[in-house]
């Protein structure tokens, strides 16, 4: 069996319009997979440049295979298992700017360049102030792209029409914005020409964006099966969901150079994308953090074993569509479609999400995913959202850290999980005060949540109660079931 290469698949000419910061899983299975589609429809003709952005990386393994590689998404999509396999053929270069940064550098004086799109991990987008020597490759991502764009302004004598379309898909909120913010300051350290500055931001089109795939990566226990469905070996191979979101902002020029809504992919062009941002931390991600506790301490792993449990199932529906949709400024039929591929990616028999995993951090995770619906909820129908309050007590029960007689392993800031621990030890029996305290917690929240509504204490502390004294199982089926 022959390794994928241009040998076996017949790679199209394209010129190299769009550069790409990152080759890790998420970029080949989201960003260029969206690409492959719009070439393929005729939208765009444009290939890739991959750059890698730190010393380690893969670009030598996807220069291996010609820049081929096999995107494989499994999942549920209306109602049907789909499983599907598919060749990526826009990669037509590599470069690691640590080995070859004049290689780089010279891309920043192509004519044919139009679109920068960065997947740098939150981290990337950072103001490192010791990035000072251009001579050699940059440290930071916005180091390289300041580098690449001085020798771009360098090249075409400050020519308006030169700047390019710049795409971040780090998962920061406005990352478009914070790009803009970093490369200012960053060029300022460096003591950079005032009029390069300016063409760095009036010439140049920052925009900002959400994404959303499960990307588990390479599926290494069905590498033999996926190559006798192939009839190749790659060591590329990148497995993910069905379901894809990519929400931009509004912006004339990125609109013109990457008209990515405009083969039917699921990719929207937004006046304000935090709606959006709202609606996947709210509902996707907010409803991951109530599950977790209510779920773990009923004695299930994962999130499909728990979309399968009756009762469970039945508590997270009900915990988006009656809580959490109503509090986000969004049309209904949208937000009930969003809803209902949450519930289908959870049910996904592919993928293996272990509820441990998403436990990481919960005291931070409730704060960004689940207090900013319960102050919307009260703000908006003044009353408190039951099954909130329910996850809430879960959680306090949970950071007991124990499930029937095993030891919970508790992953959190070690300040916060001192926290825990002394409430449990000092507990007397008194759950209302239990409850009060951890609700007047400001290191955590920012806020005193006894503040929220008078009823919040006594409401955490007869769930909490009942959990405690009579087991997660029959707590929650009283409550799912009235």
């Amino acid at each position: 069996m022959e390794q994928l290469s241009k040998k076996i698949h017949n790679k199209p000419e394209r010129k190299i319009k769009i550069m790409q910061f990152g080759e890790g899983n998420f970029l080949r299975a989201f960003i260029e997979w969206i690409l492959q589609d719009l070439n393929d429809k005729g939208a765009i003709d444009a290939n890739v440049v991959v750059v890698q952005p730190m010393p380690l990386g893969r670009v030598k393994e996807l220069a291996a295979q010609d820049g081929l590689y096999t995107v494989r998404l499994e999942g549920i999509d209306k109602g049907e298992r789909v499983k599907k396999s598919e060749i990526i053929d826009v990669i037509g270069d590599c470069v690691n700017p640590f080995t070859d940064y004049e290689k780089f550098l010279r891309y920043g004086e192509s004519e044919d360049l139009q679109i920068i799109i960065s997947n740098t991990t939150e981290a990337g987008i950072a103001l490192d102030t010791t990035d000072t020597d251009f001579t050699v490759c940059p440290k930071s991502f916005p180091g390289k792209l300041l580098a690449l764009l001085k020798r771009r302004y360098d090249k075409f004598g400050g020519a308006p029409d030169k700047g390019l379309a710049i795409v971040p898909c780090e998962l920061i909120d406005n990352n478009g914005d914070e790009l803009y913010r970093v490369l200012t300051e960053l060029a300022k350290v460096n003591n950079m020409d005032e009029k390069f500055i300016k063409w760095m931001q009036t010439a140049n089109h920052f925009t900002s964006t959400l994404v959303d795939r499960i990307v588990p990566g390479y599926p290494k226990a069905e590498i033999p099966a996926i190559q006798e469905e192939t009839g190749y070996i790659d060591n590329n191979v990148v497995k993910g969901e069905i379901f894809h979101l990519w929400v931009l902002k509004k912006e004339p020029f990125v609109q013109k150079v990457l008209p990515a809504d405009s083969t039917g992919l699921n990719v929207i062009f937004a006046d304000d994308i935090k709606p959006y941002k709202q609606r996947k931390v709210k509902i996707l991600n907010g409803s991951h953090t109530a599950l977790v506790p209510v779920s773990y301490l009923c004695g299930i792993d994962t999130v499909g074993e728990s979309m399968a449990d009756p009762t469970i199932g039945k508590y997270v529906r009900d915990f988006i569509f009656d809580e959490v949709n109503p509090t986000i400024d969004l049309p209904q039929d949208q937000m009930t479609a969003f809803a209902n591929s949450v519930i289908e990616r959870y049910q996904n028999p592919f993928i293996r999400h272990e509820l441990m995993s998403i436990a990481l951090n919960s005291t931070t995770k409730f704060k960004t995913r689940l207090l900013p619906t319960l102050l919307d909820y009260v703000r908006i129908f003044g009353k408190l959202p039951e099954h909130l309050i329910f996850s809430f007590a879960a959680i306090i029960e949970f950071h007991k850290g124990k499930r029937g007689d095993q030891e919970i392993a508790l992953k959190d800031d070690p300040n916060y999980l001192a926290f825990w621990h002394r409430l449990w030890a000092d507990f007397d029996g008194d759950y209302l005060a239990m409850a009060k305290k951890v609700l007047a917690w400001d290191e955590a929240w920012d806020m005193d949540m006894n503040t929220i509504h008078p009823d919040i204490a006594a409401k955490v502390a007869e769930r909490l109660e009942d959990m405690d004294k009579n087991g997660m199982r029959s707590a929650v089926e009283r409550f799912v079931n009235g």
